[in-house]
């Protein structure tokens, strides 16, 4: 009897092509099928894992859902084995580690990312270094930045890291008052010289109006990286990337980590064939090859070090492995996400309006602080 697995991942080429090719190849190899659905990048960022993990035997999911899954039961964790150790020695930055809680793992890395820059090559001699290279472009008008929740607070997040005093995960204040509001403060000047359809763009609308060739948008200073869009005659314009901009001589450290995880729901019959392939996928042979070539963007430093991964893709993974090495891992904790969602709101308010920034700061530690109380 044909086993068939259900798998739901995000709404994008970079989520969906490369787990339908390797679930291609993993059929031809055990006969097991695997059908995926898609969901929206906000839908993924925000709708409950439990639910999903009643109708999926799979499910690709973010890591500051680790502490609320782990409450809920509802997703598998994988055990000790030779397969986990190999994914944990080959994993990118904090990839692997930012799955673990409490002890155990709850999804594997099959997608590394974190905010980096993103510049045309077309327009510009050299991608910029520095933050003051930035903001001299975002005062000509050609600058764009995703603001759209929680997109806001990644920036946050990635710009009081770099002004060294990164987010104290375990609270009980989120952000050092003082060193948030200067990263407030600049993120606002920013802003200012921003169409404002920013508040309402995630990365994928701001590359696809980048890609254009009449765009008005010689570069993105943080925002997560999609490889896709470094292939040539993905969209009309090839896009490059590059470690994010510093201040001063500052190392490209800090950046708020993203990617995604492979997890196996423990509320569907067929857990042990799903464990099979997650442990397959997220392997270096899997993703140095099916999954890199269809358009992945792999977790696995074995594809990040491949010559033909990397000349596929304009040296992305040479060109920002630098600041994925120096990402820093989110909250994780039960009650984070719903923080997540009304931070970035407030923050955006707060932007709009010209809140004092150490008002928006104060405001958003104690929404850390209700978030680990709840």
């Amino acid at each position: 009897m044909t086993v068939r697995l259900k798998g739901m991942t995000w709404d994008h080429p970079r989520g969906y092509d490369p787990l339908a090719a390797c679930s291609t190849q993993w059929q031809e190899r055990t006969g097991v099928e695997i059908a995926w659905d898609q969901r929206s990048l906000q839908d993924f960022e925000s709708f409950p894992v439990d639910e999903l993990a009643r109708n999926y035997d799979l499910i690709v999911i973010d890591h500051p859902h680790v502490g609320q899954v782990t409450r809920e039961g509802c997703l598998r964790p994988f055990d000790d084995g030779a397969a986990l150790h190999s994914i944990e020695r080959g994993s990118v930055g904090a990839s692997y580690a930012s799955y673990r809680w409490q002890g155990r793992v709850w999804a594997l890395p099959i997608d590394a990312a974190t905010q980096v820059l993103a510049w045309r090559r077309d327009r510009l001699v050299a991608a910029p270094r520095r933050w003051d290279e930035v903001m001299a472009l975002a005062k000509a008008g050609r600058v764009a930045l995703p603001m759209r929740a929680p997109h806001s607070l990644m920036c946050l997040y990635t710009l009081t890291a770099q002004l060294g005093a990164p987010g104290a995960v375990k609270g009980p204040d989120l952000f050092e008052r003082g060193t948030a509001s200067r990263a407030c403060d600049y993120l606002r000047e920013l802003v200012r010289h921003i169409e404002p359809r920013c508040f309402d763009e995630d990365p994928i609308a701001v590359y696809e109006r980048m890609a254009q060739p009449d765009a008005r948008i010689d570069c993105v200073p943080l925002v997560y990286g999609y490889v896709n869009y470094a292939w040539a005659g993905f969209r009309p314009v090839r896009i490059a990337f590059g470690d994010m901009p510093v201040f001063g001589d500052g190392a490209p450290v800090g950046s708020a980590l993203g990617g995604t995880g492979i997890a196996v729901s423990a509320r569907r019959e067929h857990q042990d064939e799903a464990l099979a392939f997650a442990l397959w996928v997220a392997d270096a042979q899997a993703q140095r090859g099916p999954f890199a070539s269809a358009g992945g963007q792999p977790g696995h430093a074995a594809a990040w070090e491949d010559d033909a991964v990397n000349i596929a893709s304009g040296e992305f993974y040479r060109a920002t492995r630098a600041t994925l090495e120096g990402a820093w891992v989110r909250p994780r904790h039960d009650g984070y996400m719903a923080f997540q969602e009304a931070a970035s709101q407030r923050l955006n308010r707060g932007l709009r309006v010209e809140d004092p920034s150490s008002a928006i700061v104060d405001e958003l530690n104690r929404l850390f602080r209700e978030s680990l109380a709840a």
